[in-house]
């Protein structure tokens, strides 16, 4: 079978007319392609077509096209009447529901219509490409090609070669993916591909976190947000992409790995979606989207007593602390051991206060930790044990924002807020890529454009340190014992020899 993706005269269908059948037709027209619509909703096809038509004349209004070529790309357009007319169709795109039954009866159907050259592209998010193909005719022509919505701002789409698919449709799919302007990320026929199985470290950790009553939803979000440069914190992604799509898909990769711990569900967001606080589309998810006033800012900062500060800590972090207590007129009590009234501060790297306080010999009533892992710039989290006294407590709060930088507080807990889901994400991705489900660089990639992270997983543990992240999650699998933070041995051995995450097999 050899396809041609970038044959002039290309003729793709598309069936299922919904938001991202729209969205793909829109790119591929858009590409130069002929696009023939097909949906079993009567007159579904030539809305559809109607409306990628009107959003080219929007892209030409705004500049982002020039008139005749909105016009060119809407001629390319068609709504079909009958699924008969994908005959002469080169590449057929499923954009319907969900349900395996379907995708495979419409893929039977599509058997009997189209050339024995044509290829089948499923954009199923959660099934099997493997079982979608299982008793087609030629399952070597099906394949996943899964993109992302808004198709046409979500510029990556996973290929997705199931078991028996033939090669040069994997490549023909990856040739029709830059076509049409997308970077396209090979990876396995396994629950969840890439893009989704990778993101199971950013929100199931921040549920833990709540679970656990580490932090609050807003701590949390202003943690990952402030501290670490995610764009959006992990409660906030839930609020926006919903919890009737986000939950049953945790629930799904969790099954089909077979229970897999690092995907452990919570039942935070399952009683969450009985109730119907689903997010943004019900007005209330974990935050209230209905007018009503966000929740307070977090009051100021106490006022810091003249209490000496002494710390374990070392480098920038004793730096830091030092000129922190100049400013608010703090003693600095530089002894090898703390004196009998001095606040001490640490700053464990995967441990908790607790722990280190324990270890150190140090008070744990005057003892809080300080999370240095993405520098204290930009935002500060504080930590306390159970016995920390409100005057130690408070007087650290003043303290750390004594130059105007913002704290946040969190119970005590190893790992503190970003260090936990930070080892998460890049623990998911070591084992994506140690799976050999897709390449590091695809990895990285897929995971910026797909998911919006500051950078991509394997990328954020090389400038932590492979070495620190296996420390973070080497201590929380010591003192959880639960596998869920065992460590990937991507990154076990990496962080050995002193290599990239990046660095593929030899």
């Amino acid at each position: 079978m050899a396809l041609d993706a970038n044959r002039p005269d290309l003729c793709i269908g598309i069936v299922g007319t919904g938001v991202m059948g729209q969205g793909i037709a829109q790119i591929a027209a858009a590409a130069g392609a002929s696009v023939t619509l097909f949906d079993t909703r009567p007159e579904a096809a030539e809305a559809a077509r109607r409306g990628v038509v009107q959003m080219f004349g929007k892209l030409a209004e705004k500049g982002k096209l020039t008139a005749e070529a909105a016009a060119a790309a809407g001629g390319r357009l068609r709504a079909a009447d009958s699924l008969t007319d994908m005959a002469a169709a080169h590449v057929v795109v499923e954009a319907i529901v969900e349900n395996l039954d379907a995708k495979r009866a419409l893929f039977a159907e599509l058997e009997g219509i189209v050339g024995d050259d044509c290829v089948l592209a499923t954009n199923t998010s959660s099934l099997s490409v493997t079982a979608i193909a299982a008793g087609a005719r030629r399952p070597g022509r099906i394949a996943g090609l899964h993109f992302f919505n808004p198709v046409p701002l979500m510029r990556v789409v996973e290929v997705i070669p199931g078991l028996l698919t033939e090669p040069e449709v994997t490549g023909a799919l990856v040739t029709l993916a830059r076509r049409m302007g997308h970077h396209p990320a090979r990876a396995k026929d396994t629950p969840g591909f890439l893009v989704n199985h990778a993101g199971r470290g950013y929100g199931t950790e921040a549920l833990r976190i709540l679970g656990e009553g580490i932090a609050d939803e807003a701590t949390v979000d202003r943690v990952m947000r402030e501290a670490a440069g995610f764009r959006m914190g992990p409660l906030e992604l839930f609020d926006l992409t919903g919890l009737d799509v986000s939950h049953p898909v945790m629930e799904s990769i969790y099954h089909q790995f077979y229970e897999e711990p690092r995907f452990r569900p919570s039942p935070i967001t399952a009683q969450r979606l009985a109730a119907g606080l689903l997010g943004r589309k019900s007005g209330r998810g974990f935050y209230r989207h209905d007018g009503t006033p966000p929740p307070a800012a977090p009051p100021p900062p106490p006022a810091v007593p003249p209490i000496p500060v002494w710390t374990a800590a070392q480098g920038e972090a004793r730096a830091v602390i030092e000129k922190l207590a100049g400013l608010a007129g703090c003693p600095w009590d530089g002894n090898t051991r703390p004196g009998t009234d001095s606040l001490c501060i640490v700053a464990p790297v995967g441990e908790d206060a607790t722990t280190t306080a324990v270890a150190l010999g140090l008070d744990p009533t005057r003892t809080v930790a300080l999370d240095r892992l993405f520098g204290l710039a930009k935002h500060r989290t504080l930590m306390t044990t159970p016995v920390t006294s409100p005057t130690a407590s408070e007087a650290a709060q003043g303290l750390l924002a004594a130059d105007g930088v913002a704290v946040s507080v969190v119970h005590d807990s190893p790992g503190f807020v970003a260090q936990r889901i930070a080892a998460s994400i890049v623990n998911v991705a070591c084992d994506i890529a140690q799976q050999r489900i897709a390449t590091p660089e695809d990895i990285d990639r897929a995971v910026t454009l797909g998911l919006g992270y500051p950078e991509g997983p394997l990328a954020m543990g090389d400038r932590l340190g492979a070495p620190t992240v296996l420390t973070i999650l080497e201590a929380m699998h010591r003192f959880y014992g639960d596998p869920r933070y065992r460590p990937s041995p991507w990154l076990k051995r990496r962080a050995m020899l002193g290599v990239s995450l990046t660095t593929p097999e030899a």
